[in-house]
């Protein structure tokens, strides 16, 4: 916060080069809401996230084009629906997080997704997390014991609704268990 109004610049260009070194989203989401608060602190966390995710889907795109072609099982199955079904696909996973972020940002880039639907998707299916992560991380400053026991809640809720819908999010996604083999 010492750089002024440069500091939400730094703070985006810092999540957008995230996944280069492999540093936890979640602790720079919460970090965005701590410095900036619940609504400007979203808007630059879906910023550097977008950036972020971006970075992962253009690095796997041009370092990893042979890499997807000998996948096999899930990754196989992955890489076919995303071939198919692309923004829809992205915009579950996002939603509904089965795998690990940047693991998806990275096989978007090995398959054939377009960009603009990978990181239209991503936006989209990111925001509520986002929202969640950053109004639990300013809830910590702003608020009294109210306003934290509401973040929390909130935040407990958007992550642990997506563990009522995981099969049928699977399923949908044709990555039932009998698809792994």
């Amino acid at each position: 916060m010492s750089f002024g109004w440069f500091s939400p610049v730094i703070y985006i260009l810092i999540y957008t080069l995230r996944p280069l070194v492999l540093f936890p989203a979640s602790v720079l989401s919460i970090t965005g809401g701590l410095s900036f608060g619940p609504l400007l602190g979203t808007v630059y966390t879906l910023a550097g996230a977008a950036g972020s995710a971006a970075v992962a889907f253009w690095t796997a795109r041009k370092l990893g084009k042979n890499i997807g072609k000998g996948s096999a099982g899930k990754g196989k199955a992955i890489q076919n629906q995303l071939e198919k079904k692309g923004f829809f696909y992205v915009l579950v996973l996002r939603l509904i997080p089965l795998f690990n972020f940047d693991l998806i940002s990275y096989a978007a880039g090995i398959s054939k997704v377009r960009f603009s639907a990978f990181i239209l998707a991503t936006v989209i299916g990111m925001t509520p997390g986002v929202f969640a992560f950053t109004y639990l991380g300013s809830s910590f400053v702003d608020g009294g014991f109210g306003t934290l026991i509401f973040a929390g809640s909130l935040f407990l809720i958007i992550m642990l609704v997506p563990l009522f819908f995981k099969d049928q999010v699977r399923s949908a996604l044709g990555l039932n268990k009998d698809n792994d083999a």
